[in-house]
């Protein structure tokens, strides 16, 4: 087929081309405003610690009493503690619960903030908020932000990489420029084995011939952005469709992971499929491999996603499930990055959108309920502290009462370590300045940075 402007209208060639990338190009035709700033590596103003940000996501809320904020006065029968067995680990002397052996391995790189507070027990608008800053309203995700503040280290995939999660804000650019969104890969409980990037694959045409479909798209488009200098959605338009021709050749062998050692894959436990409890086989540990693998290739933000956290009934049973399905893929993907000289740049970031007050040893009915107003983070690597406690709840557990962090004061710290000023990380839209922590704006939690 001879591709020449002759042989087709401009309207007729876009309904033709279907080279893989025509949902990037229609997202970025439906956002509502955007500036094109480009896709390129920008140098922060701020001294930057991390230059990527892997987050495991624990969808549902994480007993924090349970895992990383010990209460000792359990036996106590006034007091909620943890029905679980709490040791000292590593030279720091860090608490960790029974159920997380592997993590506890690593409790020296660990900085854990027993101070966190948001404003909701609502999954929903806490989930929210944990990634946005917003509780109600549609908002840039938190990657989006970092996205756009620092632009990519590989021109050939996004910036941001969402797995296993159906979630749009996880991963929406909002009102920012449509560039900087993320790709979602995998949907909840979906085998990861089998999950690949959507309309990424054009095997029906041959590269050279897509490059000469894409150049004569990409040529009219250049026309059309040349009459409307204002508009500069068109700009979008163009860096997504290239930025999608591009990840053609290189995102389906990052997410082939066949080339890894036996001992990788078994450190990893991909393909783990755990039969206890609600835990849903999401295989979490291929999920933290790609993580290992994409913050390799220079992607800026991947989000690993594990729901299932959310445990009314059957508590000791599902939160056991839990955590045997994630301890091995997290503790493996710490040893990981330190071996490859990683860790120390990229920051690991876990937790979820609030906690759940303890089970008092009297009840039998092993119900959980929600608690935003006291619960656990950790960080690891990134320019933090290691081996620390950053933050104290009460001794119930039940709200944080020294060195609390909100949801905008940790979107703040990270920005921070990144190098970024969440005060002059802006962007105008709807007529005023909007930025990742809000018009209340946070508070960089300088205590738990080394």
């Amino acid at each position: 087929m001879n591709l020449t402007r002759d042989n087709f209208s401009r309207r007729e060639m876009l309904r033709r081309a279907s080279c893989g990338f025509g949902h990037l190009a229609l997202s970025a035709m439906l956002a509502k405003s955007a500036l094109a700033e480009g896709l390129g590596t920008r140098t922060p103003l701020l001294r930057a610690r991390a230059k990527r940000v892997i987050f495991l996501c624990m969808a549902g809320g994480p007993a924090h009493l349970d895992t990383f904020d010990y209460k000792p006065q359990r036996a106590k029968a006034a007091h909620a503690g943890s029905v679980f067995d709490f040791k000292r680990h590593g030279e720091s002397g860090l608490w960790v619960s029974e159920l997380l052996p592997e993590t506890a391995k690593h409790a020296d790189k660990l900085c854990v903030i027993n101070g966190m507070y948001a404003d909701t027990g609502n999954h929903a608008q806490s989930f929210l908020q944990l990634h946005t800053g917003e509780r109600l309203r549609h908002r840039p995700s938190m990657g989006a932000w970092i996205n756009y503040g620092l632009g990519t280290e590989n021109k050939s995939l996004p910036g941001m990489i969402s797995l296993n999660t159906s979630k749009p804000s996880v991963y929406s650019s909002a009102f920012l420029p449509p560039v900087y969104q993320g790709t979602p890969i995998g949907i909840n409980g979906e085998d990861m084995s089998r999950a690949s990037i959507p309309n990424i694959g054009s095997d029906h045409l041959a590269p050279a011939l897509k490059r000469k479909q894409l150049d004569l798209i990409q040529e009219m488009n250049r026309e059309h952005r040349a009459q409307r200098p204002h508009d500069a959605r068109l700009e979008s338009v163009i860096e997504s469709m290239e930025l999608g021709f591009r990840m053609q050749s290189i995102a389906p062998g990052l997410l082939d992971v066949s080339s890894e050692s036996r001992k990788t894959l078994e450190d990893y436990r991909v393909g783990f499929k755990n039969t206890v409890g609600t835990c849903r086989a999401s295989d979490f540990g291929r999920q933290c491999l790609l993580a290992r693998r994409f913050a390799e290739a220079g992607v800026r933000f991947i989000e690993v996603n594990h729901g299932s956290w959310d445990q009314h009934k059957s508590h000791r049973r599902d939160l056991r499930a839990n955590c045997e399905t994630t301890d091995a893929p997290i503790a493996a993907l710490l040893g990981d990055l330190e071996s490859r000289g990683l860790l120390d740049d990229t920051l690991v970031v876990w937790g979820g959108e609030f906690g759940r007050p303890g089970l008092t040893p009297g009840n039998k009915k092993d119900e959980t309920g929600h608690n935003p107003h006291g619960f656990t983070f950790w960080l690891a690597g990134g320019g933090v502290k290691r081996g620390h406690v950053h933050g104290l709840t009460n001794d119930t557990g039940s709200r944080a009462v020294e060195d609390k962090v909100h949801f905008r004061d940790l979107h703040a710290t990270i920005l921070h370590l990144l190098g970024l000023d969440h005060e002059q990380l802006t962007y105008h839209h709807a007529g005023r300045e909007h930025r990742l922590t809000g018009p209340q704006g946070g508070k960089v939690a300088t205590g738990l940075i080394a």
